[in-house]
């Protein structure tokens, strides 16, 4: 499960990025490399991030507990 959760991660920070770049210039770096917003593969990654959002927001207890990570309290 922990490669499941690094790709998840992986996505997550690919996503980011797109994002921040499209804030900050107007660029969408998926779109330029896939080709346009509405090709298939850009909308497939645009899929797989949303993806990866959704199974890190579900699994974060589980995640906490297969990385035997304790939240800390400042």
């Amino acid at each position: 499960m922990k490669v499941i959760d690094i790709i998840a991660a992986s996505l997550l920070v690919i996503g980011g990025l797109n994002w921040g770049l499209w804030g900050l210039m107007d660029i969408d770096l998926v779109a330029t490399v896939f080709g346009s917003e509405s090709s298939i593969a850009a909308r497939f990654v645009y899929l797989l991030v949303g993806a990866a959002a959704i199974y890190q927001v579900l699994g974060l207890k589980g995640i906490q507990t297969r990385w035997n990570v304790t939240p800390s309290i400042a």
